[in-house]
């Protein structure tokens, strides 16, 4: 049976905004795609009308506040009321913070942290009156811990999760059914590397143990039907948040040794996009869900089986060691 929910994903045209769409076609929702890439939002179109959806494609810079209002009463108006809406649209410079212009500074920080804030506005100017939906922030580990070379993002990652629960304790002092929530996650295996600009020796790669974007987007899929306020994917993101809690002068020192060469694959920069997509977008193909490291990127996670059934997990552990406590004592019997 096809869902009826509208879905909308900025940043929808590659990397995880990509793999998100591909999550909801499944279900045969209806989608606005919001971006900049057109080719890739024609891809992602394709992907919703494939599992039976309609989709609703919106070519808009998500720093622009007027133009993501405007998506939203023309998706809206296409597709019907939106219930879920999915903040996911990025860009960085992969630099040491010095070698980063304030004119580029300031664009990595419109488009990650602004981008967020104008989509959670025209999705609340829609949900608050209707009192129901879904706001989903895609997070990272590193809006916990910031790590060298990517100060614009963990900036920004920063910033909107203290934006996030700002607005959410406000819902609760309304009494607002509207769900807020956001999703932090590990290292992926997504073009963000390839596209974004980068002033390093080598080409930008994930940190390490690197996850497929489809993880990602099965995490945010199922954030979108199930009230928890936060969710963490990947036990590196666990690691990560809850090492930086206990010891966060340990983690410093250990990324300051090893995150630096650890976020540059063996191979020289692609100089032919030396641009990157920072203030343009580039439309010359389509870039999908996936990056340059599928060899090295896992499919699974573990931990996220763990944490998504964890009642049960928990309920089966429990019933294991009444077990056990009846088989000593009988045994000693």
């Amino acid at each position: 049976m096809a869902s009826t929910e509208t879905v909308v994903v900025t940043g929808a045209s590659a990397g995880i905004g990509r793999a998100i769409v591909r999550r909801f076609a499944r279900d045969g929702a209806s989608v606005g795609l919001i971006g900049r890439n057109e080719a890739g939002l024609e891809g992602a179109r394709r992907d919703v009308e494939a599992g039976g959806g309609r989709a609703a494609v919106a070519a808009l810079d998500v720093a622009e506040a007027a133009a993501v209002e405007s998506a939203a009463e023309t998706i809206e108006k296409e597709l019907g009321p939106i219930d879920v809406w999915v903040n996911n649209a990025m860009t960085t410079v992969f630099a040491f913070f010095d070698d980063i212009e304030a004119d580029e500074y300031g664009r990595a920080t419109e488009v990650t942290y602004l981008g967020t804030v104008w989509g959670t506005k025209s999705a609340l100017r829609r949900m608050l009156p209707r009192d129901s939906g879904t706001i989903v922030q895609v997070g990272s580990a590193l809006a916990y811990r910031g790590i060298p070379l990517q100060a614009p993002y963990c900036g920004a990652k920063h910033a909107i999760k203290g934006f996030t629960e700002s607005v959410r304790t406000e819902l609760r002092n309304r009494g607002s059914r509207v769900h807020l929530t956001m999703v932090q996650l590990p290292g992926l295996n997504t073009p963000q590397f390839d596209h974004c600009r980068s002033k390093l020796p080598k080409h930008p790669m994930p940190v390490a143990p690197v996850f497929q974007p489809e993880v990602a987007a099965d995490a945010v899929h199922w954030a979108c039907h199930h009230r928890r306020r936060e969710v963490y994917v990947g036990l590196p993101a666990v690691y990560t948040i809850l090492g930086n809690k206990l010891a966060p002068w340990l983690a410093e020192r250990y990324l300051a040794k090893t995150a630096v060469d650890g976020q540059q694959a063996d191979q020289p920069p692609d100089r032919t996009n030396a641009e990157g997509n920072l203030f343009r977008a580039v439309n010359s193909r389509d870039p999908g869900a996936h990056g340059s490291f599928d060899a090295m990127a896992k499919a699974n996670s573990g931990q996220w089986f763990a944490s998504r059934h964890r009642v049960a997990l928990g309920a089966a552990g429990a019933l294991a060691a009444a077990a056990a406590g009846r088989f000593l004592v009988s045994g000693r019997g």
